[in-house]
């Protein structure tokens, strides 16, 4: 399996930067690259090799992430992209984890974890789907188990990180009229659901390099023998 590694940065932090890039070169995988996108000083990179920089200017529109995971989709060379925030990392075993996971996917997640090892939002539904869903998930019980494959169209993908076919996302491109914290995640999700199946990873694990709340918590069995009954 090919992969490109998309990370998106505003050059704040070089530490977890050349964390991330660590991590995905001791995964050692044959055809891969990395492509960071962000007003980024080489300087600070420890490690130039196999890397595309696209300068973007951080002033042009503040917190435009859609437009940079968008120029990812473009500057891509590989059919597998992996779309990151600069905050995290690829466990050692993450590449070894996609092989035995395969390539028969059109979107993946794959766990994500805080640096204490709890859950963050990566196998999740979404609370406001305007729909019976959310009277049942209404205390923000999103944090669906790692088993239930089957609701791709009540879900979404966290914009921290995922994996995505090149031409999927060339279909749906996420919506460069929205920025950071305008849900860009959310509604690129309810597009793309409509679609393409959500796949999920069980074998790979990437991990954030800050403490962040998920804001959702473990939907309870009950709540989903209840999904399943209303579907």
């Amino acid at each position: 399996m090919d992969f490109s590694f998309g990370i998106i940065s505003n050059g704040g932090n070089y530490n977890y930067l050349n964390k991330l890039i660590e991590s995905i070169n001791e995964q050692k995988i044959k055809n891969s690259e990395i492509i960071i996108v962000g007003n980024i000083d080489k300087e600070y990179i420890l490690d130039k090799r196999n890397i595309n920089f696209i300068n973007f200017e951080e002033n042009i529109k503040k917190g435009w992430i859609t437009k940079k995971k968008n120029l990812i989709t473009t500057n891509s060379k590989f059919e597998n992209i992996v779309y990151m925030h600069d905050y995290l990392l690829l466990h050692k075993n993450w590449y070894k984890g996609y092989i035995k996971f395969g390539n028969n996917f059109d979107i993946a997640m794959n766990k994500i974890v805080n640096p204490d090892n709890t859950r963050y939002r990566d196998w999740t539904l979404w609370p406001h789907n305007e729909n019976f869903i959310d009277e049942i998930i209404k205390d923000n019980s999103c944090l669906l188990p790692y088993s239930v494959l089957d609701l791709s169209k009540y879900m979404y993908i966290s914009g921290a990180y995922w994996v995505a076919k090149r031409d999927v996302m060339e279909e749906f491109p996420l919506d460069e009229d929205l920025l950071w914290g305008q849900g860009e995640d959310v509604e690129w999700s309810k597009r793309i659901r409509n679609k393409y199946r959500f796949s999920f990873n069980k074998y790979s694990k990437t991990k954030l390099q800050k403490q962040k709340n998920p804001e959702f918590k473990k939907i309870s069995k009950k709540q989903i023998k209840n999904i399943y009954s209303n579907l």
